[in-house]
C-alpha cells in the first residue's frame, strides 16, 4: 500500500464498517422488535426488504454523481443522512415510524459503494485492485460482527432503543475524516460514460444475477440467524447477537482475506466457494435443538465462504468496465441485484417462516420456532444457485478477454 493511498483506504474502510454496522443493527433485535410492535415474521422482513428497494433505486442517480461530482462530499453527506436516521429510529413509537427511518438510512447508504469503490479504483492500479477491494469489503464481516456483538448485549441490558442509538455515534468522527481527505484524481473521463453501455456487456448480467443471489443469502443469514438461535436453540437475545457477531467477524475476515490473496481465477474461485458453502449451511440448520456450538461453527463456515464473493467479483466488475463508468456500474449492479434479490432473501424467508408456523400449529412460540427453522433451508438452496451463476459468469468474462 503506497503512503498516498493508505489514509484514504483506511477512512473508506471505516466508513464501510459503519455502513454495515448500521445496516445490520436491527438483526440482533428482531425478537425485541417483534414483541414491542407485535409483528409477524413477514412484517419484520419488510424492514430489510423495503430498505433494499429504496437503497437500490437511490443508488443509480447517486452512482452517476459519484462519476461526475465530488466523491468526498457525497460520501460525507451520505454518512450524515444514514447515521442521523439510524439515531432517529431509536425514538420510533410505531412500526411505521421505524420503517420510515430505515428507508432514509437506505438512501444515505446508497452513496457508499458507488463512491467508495470508484475512488479505490483510481487509488490503486489494476493488478492490486482485487486486494484493495477485498480489504475494503472486509468491512462487511467486521461491520456485521460489531453490529451484532454490540447491539445484542446493549439491547439486553438497556433495551433495543439504546442499542440502535449507539450505532449512530461513530459518524461524529468519520464525517470530518472524510472531508479532510484529498479527492482522488480520476482515471477516465470526468463526465462519465453512458449507463446504456453496460447493457451491452454480457458478463455484467451474470455478475448482477450473482449479486442478487449472494445478497439474498447473506441478508437472510445476518437478519434471521440470531432469531433462529433464540427460537430454535433457546439462546438468550444478548448471547445470540454476541456469538453470531463474533463468529461472523472472524469467518468473514478470513474469507475476505482469502479473496485478496487468491485473486487468480476470481469468478471460478467464487463459484467453488459458494458450492462449498451449501453443505455447511445445510448442516448448520439440520442439527437438532440445543446443538448450538455445531450450528454456529457450520453457519460461520458458510458465511466465511460467501464473504470471498466481494473481493473476487467486485474486482472483476471493475475490470470489465472503463474508469469513467465505475461508479455507475456499481450502482447499476446494486440496483439490479437488490431489486431482483429482495424477494429471494429476508422477505421470502419471513413469508415461509409464517407459512410453516401456521402449518405446525400448537403453542405460538413453538410454532414460530418450527416455522423459522424450516424457512432457513432457503440459504443452502441459494448457495447452490449462486455457484451455478458464478460459473456461467466466469465463462462470459473469459469470452470478453478479461481474467476470470
Amino acid at each position: 500500500m503506497k503512503p498516498r493511498s493508505a489514509a484514504p483506504l483506511t477512512v473508506l474502510f471505516l466508513v464501510n464498517v459503519l455502513n454495515y454496522y448500521d445496516r445490520q443493527a436491527l438483526g440482533a433485535v428482531v425478537e425485541p422488535l417483534r414483541h414491542t410492535f407485535n409483528l409477524t415474521d413477514t412484517e419484520l422482513a419488510l424492514l430489510p426488504t423495503l430498505f433494499t428497494v429504496v437503497y437500490a433505486v437511490a443508488g443509480l442517480p447517486l452512482g452517476r454523481l459519484a462519476d461526475t461530482g465530488s466523491r468526498r462530499r457525497l460520501l460525507a453527506s451520505g454518512v450524515a443522512v444514514w447515521a442521523g436516521l439510524t439515531a432517529l429510529g431509536a425514538a420510533a413509537s410505531s412500526f411505521g415510524m421505524l420503517l420510515f427511518t430505515r428507508l432514509g438510512v437506505g438512501i444515505g447508504e446508497a452513496v457508499c459503494a458507488p463512491a467508495a469503490t470508484s475512488w479505490i479504483g483510481d487509488l490503486v492500479p489494476a493488478e492490486r485492485r482485487a486486494r484493495a477491494l477485498a480489504g475494503f469489503m472486509m468491512a462487511v464481516p467486521i461491520g456485521v460482527m460489531l453490529s451484532l456483538a454490540i447491539t445484542g448485549p446493549v439491547a439486553q441490558s438497556y433495551g433495543w432503543r439504546a442499542a440502535i442509538a449507539v450505532a449512530a455515534v461513530p459518524a461524529i468522527v468519520l464525517i470530518p475524516a472524510l472531508l479532510w481527505l484529498p479527492e482522488a484524481a480520476r482515471g477516465g473521463m470526468t463526465q462519465g460514460g453512458s449507463p446504456m453501455l453496460l447493457a451491452r456487456i454480457p458478463a455484467m448480467w451474470w455478475i448482477a444475477a450473482s449479486g442478487a443471489i449472494v445478497n439474498s443469502a447473506l441478508y437472510t443469514f445476518s437478519y434471521f440467524l440470531p432469531a433462529f438461535l433464540t427460537r430454535f436453540h433457546g439462546v438468550p437475545v444478548g448471547k445470540a447477537g454476541l456469538w453470531t457477531g463474533i463468529g461472523s467477524g472472524i469467518a468473514g475476515v478470513l474469507g475476505a482475506a482469502a479473496a485478496g490473496v487468491f485473486g487468480a481465477g476470481r469468478m471460478r474461485l467464487a463459484s467453488l466457494a459458494a458450492l462449498a458453502a451449501a453443505p455447511a449451511a445445510f448442516g448448520a440448520i439440520a442439527l437438532r435443538p440445543g446443538s448450538v456450538a455445531g450450528a454456529l461453527v457450520l453457519a460461520m463456515l458458510c458465511y466465511g465462504l460467501l464473504q470471498t464473493y466481494y473481493g473476487l467479483v467486485y474486482a472483476t466488475l471493475h475490470d470489465i468496465v472503463g474508469p469513467e463508468l465505475r461508479g455507475t456500474a456499481m450502482s447499476v449492479y446494486l440496483m439490479a441485484t437488490y431489486l431482483a434479490g429482495v424477494f429471494l432473501g429476508p422477505l421470502l424467508t419471513g413469508g415461509l417462516s409464517d407459512h410453516f408456523a401456521r402449518q405446525a400449529g400448537g403453542p405460538v412460540e413453538a410454532a414460530k420456532a418450527i416455522g423459522l427453522h424450516q424457512a432457513m433451508y432457503a440459504i443452502p438452496v441459494l448457495c447452490l444457485a449462486l455457484a451455478g451463476v458464478l460459473w456461467g459468469g466466469a465463462r462470459a468474462v473469459q469470452r470478453q478477454g478479461v481474467g476470470v
